[in-house]
């Protein structure tokens, strides 16, 4: 059996190491290593693979989630309501605007941002939602756009880790997470779905004049150069992380089949398990799918593999695969409402239930596009019976 990775990224090099040591080496040759035609056949090529009339790409997912909120003209002291069980950067960059985070909490189930605590949370401050597509699965977005629209709030979608998953409506209509909103962000960090080999970002609009925005935004607020219409900041996608995207962009839908495939076996190996929680797939998933994705319902496209441990035996188990050579992770292990940083004397522990209880029960277990079935069938077994003794 090979070494278990947490995410496997040389495995993935390794079968298409021809095409990107050929494309990375012509954009070295060319010199055009900033705003290059790379970065702009990579733009045309994600607008085409989500369906957005407006792919902005940028230099990583923090400034991707920061930039789309300049652009919406949030004002200081403006409230933005977003998940308590996330990572720090979505409340980040609210507060570096001097925005104001509302934080709430998020559903036991899907861990994402739970729409009953959206409603309780608004107040005629508020201006904003950040769902985020935790692990990803898409947050319900029928509910949180039909809030946004009755109180006429944007919806900023992170979709930093929901990259390439389908969402379907209640009314049967599908769309990619990432372009259901009034604007969203992604990362291209190495370790998501689709990742290049360094830094990266983008902003997904379907609205013309936003976008234009965006695009100066990016640019030290430039659209010709030197001419600064609006305040901006350096952030750019650079040509050999395009090249590395472009690459793996016509594989993303297999990659993340993969992930799915990885999650079955997991789900199969764990079910009846006493104390084991496994990830629910919300919707008409492609979860009770054996073949091809399905682009027809919501798709969860597994950036982590999330298990619940209700034993109170979660960090044990931690030192227990940690032992084992399996390596593991725990996203996230403090909620944000208890984080120093954005402590605040209206949060309420009674309004967080869900997420105290996942930052002490959560565990994420390799996942990755090359995952083979002897490691997960050890990884499985490894955790079944530390949790049954």
């Amino acid at each position: 059996m090979k070494k278990i990775q947490m995410v496997d990224l040389k495995g993935q090099y390794e079968k298409i190491k021809e095409q990107i040591d050929t494309s990375v080496l012509d954009v070295i040759q060319s010199t055009a290593f900033i705003n290059g035609p790379e970065v702009k056949s990579f733009q045309a090529e994600l607008e085409q693979y989500l369906g957005a009339k407006h792919v902005i790409p940028c230099a990583n997912g923090t400034d991707a989630l920061q930039i789309a909120m300049m652009g919406l003209g949030l004002e200081p002291g403006d409230e933005v309501i977003t998940a308590d069980f996330t990572f720090a950067a979505t409340v980040e960059v609210i507060a570096l605007l001097k925005l104001t985070p509302v934080l709430v909490d998020v559903e036991p189930d899907s861990f994402n941002i739970d729409p009953e605590a959206i409603k309780k949370a608004i107040t005629p401050k508020t201006k904003a939602i950040v769902p985020v597509h935790l692990f990803g699965q898409s947050a319900n977005m029928d509910a949180i756009m039909q809030i946004a629209k009755e109180h006429n709030l944007f919806v900023i979608e992170d979709n930093a880790q929901g990259i390439g998953a389908s969402y379907k409506f209640e009314d049967g209509s599908v769309a990619k997470t990432g372009t259901i909103g009034h604007v969203a962000s992604t990362s291209f960090f190495p370790s998501k779905n689709l990742g290049c080999y360094g830094d990266g970002g983008a902003i997904f609009t379907n609205d013309d004049d936003l976008a234009h925005i965006i695009r100066g935004m990016v640019n030290h607020g430039m659209y010709k150069r030197y001419h600064h219409d609006v305040v901006g900041v350096n952030s750019r996608l650079d040509s050999i992380q395009a090249t590395v995207l472009r690459a793996k962009l016509p594989n993303l839908d297999q990659y993340n089949d993969a992930r799915r495939a990885a999650a079955r076996k997991y789900n199969k190996a764990f079910e009846g398990i006493e104390h084991i929680v496994t990830p629910k797939v919300k919707g008409n998933s492609c979860d009770t799918h054996e073949e091809k994705i399905c682009n027809t319902c919501n798709c969860h496209v597994f950036h982590q593999y999330t298990l619940r441990i209700t034993n109170g035996k979660r960090d044990a188990l931690i030192q227990h695969l940690n032992d084992n050579g399996i390596p593991c992770g725990v996203y996230y292990p403090i909620p944000l409402h208890s984080q120093k940083a954005y402590q605040d004397e209206r949060y309420d522990e009674a309004d967080f239930p869900v997420t105290n209880q996942l930052v002490k029960e959560v565990i994420s277990l390799p996942m990755h596009t090359e995952l083979e079935n002897d490691q997960i069938k050890f990884i499985t077994q490894t955790v079944i019976d530390f949790v049954q003794s």
